[in-house]
């Protein structure tokens, strides 16, 4: 069984603990304010969308080896991922008799898909300032919107 991967083990580690810990310190947003997703979900959603992204890679460039005129697309697997979070985001979201509720965490979901696939695909600079800007919006802007008299999480 050969256990070889194009991508270094170290680097396969950092992608998958940088999804992890940005999905984590996302989820704990969700987590302190009692949504429905919240630290767990969001870790796991980052993590199983760099995951998914370092497999659809390594896949890749395994058949490329074998054949290099192959035709495979790694992105493919990658738009199934993004796909499958907006379902998870959309199953977030509930509509009842005060309207339209949990908005912000099916929002948060997707973002942290996108953030995991980013650090799947180990481009940390573009993963690092989308969590940046996604943390600044989930709490700096929470006070703009509490100064309206309206709550910012519906």
């Amino acid at each position: 069984m050969d256990i070889a991967t194009h991508t270094p083990i170290e680097e396969i580690v950092l992608r998958l603990a940088m999804a992890s810990l940005f999905g984590m310190v996302l989820g704990l947003d969700r987590e302190m304010r009692g949504k429905p997703a919240g630290l767990r979900t969001h870790m796991l959603i980052a993590l199983g969308a760099a995951v998914t992204t370092l497999v659809a890679f390594e896949l890749y460039y395994s058949l490329l080896e074998a054949s290099p005129d192959t035709r495979a697309d790694p992105l493919r697997a990658i738009e199934g991922v993004a796909a499958a979070i907006g379902f998870l985001g959309a199953g977030a979201i509930i509509r009842g008799a005060r309207g339209v509720q949990n908005m912000t965490t099916a929002a948060n979901i997707w973002l942290c898909g996108a953030i995991g696939l980013a650090c799947g695909g180990g481009y940390y600079v573009v993963a690092g300032i989308t969590f940046a800007f996604t943390l600044t919006i989930l709490t700096l802007v929470r006070f703009l919107e509490r100064g309206k008299g309206r709550d910012p999480d519906e």
